[in-house]
């Protein structure tokens, strides 16, 4: 079977300098810590410790996002999606994704996952669909924010990140419930 990766297709379109994306909480390529599991399959809703270096001068803003490509969907699930970090925020707590947002960088605003909440939803793929890769994405962009509404979804929101990103960094972390 094909992995289906949208950064690549996205990086083919129009390509952006990568830069690099670390975790205190998992490695790349490697399995989610149980905290990062949602609470429906026995973990505790948390979104990891991200922290980013490398990217492109110029940045004024980031973007943070978690897909999975892997969703038994044509157009993956959207585990988390934050937007409007300063560009002098290069890391994000563990649980910044909390309800609320408390613990994210003023300025910075939280969109709706696929469950419909403004919050970091744990990972848990469904029993008998293999391993999912999980997406945690950063994108440099060059403006400072964006006009966004309450409803904005996350590919209205990827689709201006298309046009202003000046780079993007990936780290993939793995769940499996087979």
């Amino acid at each position: 079977m094909l992995e289906y990766d949208p950064y690549e297709i996205l990086q083919r379109a129009r390509p952006v300098a990568a830069f690099s994306v670390t975790s205190d909480d998992f490695e790349h390529g490697g399995p989610l810590a149980r905290a990062q599991w949602g609470v429906h399959a026995g973990g505790a809703d948390r979104s990891p410790q991200l922290g980013w270096s490398g990217f492109p001068s110029g940045t004024r803003s980031f973007v943070v996002t978690c897909l999975d490509p892997d969703a038994p969907s044509a157009s993956g699930w959207w585990h988390w999606v934050v937007a409007n970090i300063p560009a002098s925020v290069t890391s994000l707590e563990a649980d910044a994704g909390a309800r609320g947002g408390a613990k994210l960088p003023r300025g910075a605003v939280m969109l709706r996952n696929e469950d419909g909440e403004a919050a970091f939803s744990g990972v848990g793929p469904p029993r008998g669909t293999g391993v999912h890769r999980y997406m945690f994405v950063v994108q440099a962009l060059d403006v400072p924010s964006f006009d966004l509404e309450p409803d904005a979804s996350p590919a209205s929101l990827g689709t201006r990140c298309f046009f202003h990103a000046l780079g993007r960094g990936i780290l993939v972390g793995t769940a499996t419930r087979d």
